[in-house]
């Protein structure tokens, strides 16, 4: 369980709890946006082979989690896993 104190938890719950997450390979959102940064750790996530390039994400592709700050935080936040429609 995380520490209710951990240095990476900055008010996220006001926007990221209990929602559903999908984890997506990253694409940028518009022309000449080359990376985003999860929410609570700030690794970068790109298509660049030295940041993450696969990460978990609100539906809208706007809020970035690393896997392991999704691990550290899923029960705390609630989340839910969606399945992507194919």
């Amino acid at each position: 369980m995380v520490d209710k104190n951990d240095w990476r938890l900055s008010g996220q719950e006001n926007y990221l709890k209990d929602k559903t997450l999908y984890f997506r390979k990253w694409a940028p959102p518009k022309e000449n946006w080359d990376h985003d940064h999860c929410e609570f750790c700030w690794a970068t996530i790109s298509n660049y082979s030295c940041d993450l390039q696969e990460a978990y994400t609100t539906e809208d592709n706007y809020h970035w989690i690393c896997p392991e700050c999704f691990q550290d935080f899923k029960d705390l936040f609630g989340w839910k896993i969606g399945e992507e429609n194919t």
